[in-house]
Parts: C-alpha cells; structure tokens; sequence
C-alpha cells in the first residue's frame, strides 16, 4: 500500500475533513496547500496525481497525535527529532496512539475486518525491530485495520444517524 492510500483510507475511516487534515501538517510546522492535499487524494491513473513523500505520512501522523490528544510540553522539538524509518508498524503505532486504542480495542477492531490475530501477535507488532519477539506488519494487516476502524466508526455513526 502506498502513503497515499493509507492516508485516503485513514481519512475515510476517522471521517477527517481536508481541513482537519491541513491542521494535522500545520501543527507539525509543513505548510501544505488544499490543492497539493487534494493532489495526494487522487488514484495513480488520475491526472495530477503526487505521490505522498515519507516525510509528509511522519508529519501527518505526528500531527494527528497532536490534533487529538494535545500537545505537550516537550512536543515543541518535535519538528528536530530524528525520523524514524517509516514501516507499517510505525503507521500502526502512531494510529494507536493518537486514538488512545489499547490491546483489546485494536483486536476488536481487526476482528470486525474478519482478520483475527492473537495478543501476542498483536504485541510483537509494537516490539523494536531487532527483538527476537518482532513482527512485521504486512499491507494486508494495516489494510485490514484500518478497513475494521472503518465499518466500526460507520456503524456508530449510522446507529447515530437513525436515533
């Protein structure tokens, strides 16, 4: 899966608006305009389609854990951390984090994608790459996920929409 499909389905599944998501790269410092952002939305066989860098994905993500959990106080560096190379399971991590999901919550959600893993699997997916216990997490994983964050969030808001 590309950068641009993970933050196409991630902005779908969490139901973010264009400006939510310009928000999310302002509070990180990058400056993105609404058509560079529209830009990434667009499927490879469109006309004016940009392929999202790495660095921009770090910069969403980082931002995102901001935009829904606040910033604090030793964030202000944030933009002069070294990067981390950007895998799955750093996507994953970073999504874990900034919806304040715990083990059960992302099991859960997995399941509801009928993809099942167990907690030990689960856990070794957030291990350090290099532990004897780590896991890589696949594109269908993250697919999968992110598919599960879906149908969850459009069921909650469907039963919202019908009461």
């Amino acid at each position: 899966m590309t950068y641009n499909d993970i933050l196409r389905r991630f902005r779908y599944a969490v139901d973010l608006s264009n400006s939510d998501i310009l928000e999310c790269f302002n509070l990180i410092g990058h400056s993105i305009s609404p058509e560079r952002l529209h830009s990434f939305f667009k499927r490879e066989t469109e006309s004016g389609y940009q392929e999202l860098p790495a660095e921009l994905m770090n910069a969403f993500l980082n931002g995102l854990i901001i935009f829904t959990r606040g910033r604090k106080e030793n964030d202000a560096d944030i933009v002069q951390r070294p990067q981390t190379p950007l895998s799955n399971n750093v996507i994953l991590k970073k999504i874990r984090i900034a919806l304040e999901l715990r083990e059960d919550d992302m099991l859960n959600l997995l399941d509801t994608a009928d993809f099942s893993i167990s907690r030990s699997e689960l856990s070794a997916l957030f291990r350090k790459k290099g532990h004897k216990n780590y896991k890589e997490c696949g594109d269908q994983l993250l697919r999968n996920f992110i598919n599960g964050l879906t149908q969850h969030n459009r069921i909650k808001q469907n039963k919202v929409d019908n009461d």
